[in-house]
């Protein structure tokens, strides 16, 4: 496995970048003198492209099955699908249901598969069948929800930065894009050298042409409750083509909670969402994925997860309107 030891700060990103850049700003300019005032309070995240982790509604899709939910999830309105595994034990006749089944109830339903979350070791053993499978399911992004590192050193950080770099380098040959989608612990600081924080050392010494990033911003906020110093909104800022997708989940402050938030439904909650929207500025669009770690067994039922999905729906059709 080839590794790229080279670490890449902004200017090296923008360097990356310019002809995107310059392409964007010009497009910007042509025909749109009438609107450039309104230009910097537009929104990032379209309305229209919506999405929904399905483990916020993992008991409905072991106990009904892809074609059901997927169904349902199209009702409601959502556009994008992100995938927790593609059985969850749904089967179709007695046996498991295959990945081109799921992309054809994906189009039957005008939805779009727009990124996975796999185990870092299928990436690290079983790399090119995830891609494989991310081409027939026809979606851009193939990622994963574990830290970068169990090591939490400064060079713990910096070789799962060396395996990403090679992991996403394989995944632009094949037209995709690998991200990595962060918790709160990746934003502690290095236990070797407690004035560098880990998320700065992986963000820096990834390669952005081929190491993407979905930042969960219940998480990012939660991180920086309990290791302050940095503004989530600010990475996405600086670098916005780096955060294809976002998690959007909601929290609501609970200071008996060591995490300082409590998971709720999208719009129950008090994180400083209307802020974030506007503070990471209109230069790149990303897909909004709403998620809702709760388990469903403890949501009210009925119609309990089904619910949550389509009251969450509406209040993030709310913010992005």
């Amino acid at each position: 496995m080839s590794h790229i030891h080279k670490s890449f700060d902004r200017r090296d990103f923008l360097r990356a970048t310019a002809g995107t850049t310059v392409a964007l700003a010009a497009a910007s300019v042509t025909g749109a003198a009438a609107t450039s005032a309104a230009a910097p309070n537009s929104l990032s995240i379209p309305k229209d492209r919506i999405g929904i982790q399905l483990y916020s509604i993992r008991d409905k899709v072991s106990a009904l099955g892809f074609a059901v939910v997927l169904a349902e999830l199209a009702r409601i309105g959502y556009k994008e699908i992100e995938f927790a595994g593609y059985t969850q034990s749904t089967s179709i006749l007695g046996r498991q249901i295959t990945l081109p089944e799921i992309r054809k109830l994906l189009d039957d339903h005008g939805l779009r598969a727009v990124g996975s979350h796999v185990g870092i070791g299928n990436l690290r053993t079983n790399l090119q069948a995830e891609l494989d499978a991310a081409q027939i399911l026809g979606m851009p992004h193939v990622g994963t929800a574990n830290a970068p590192s169990n090591v939490n050193t400064v060079a713990g950080y910096r070789a799962a930065a060396d395996e990403f770099n090679a992991w996403g380098a394989a995944a632009t040959a094949r037209g995709l894009k690998l991200y990595q989608h962060n918790h709160a612990g990746e934003f502690a600081f290095a236990t070797d050298q407690p004035s560098v924080r880990l998320y700065d050392v992986f963000f820096k010494n990834t390669d952005p042409r081929h190491v993407y990033l979905e930042l969960d911003i219940y998480w990012a906020y939660v991180g920086q409750y309990r290791w302050p110093g940095f503004d989530p909104a600010a990475y996405v800022r600086n670098q916005p083509y780096r955060y294809p997708l976002f998690h959007m989940k909601d929290g609501d402050a609970n200071a008996a909670n060591a995490n300082g938030f409590d998971i709720v439904e999208f719009g129950a909650g008090d994180l400083p969402y209307e802020r974030f929207v506007r503070d990471i500025g209109p230069r790149a669009s990303h897909v909004g994925i709403w998620e809702q770690d709760t388990a469903p067994s403890t949501l009210p039922n009925p119609p309990g997860s089904f619910g949550a999905a389509e009251r969450s729906f509406t209040a993030l059709k709310g913010l992005l309107g």
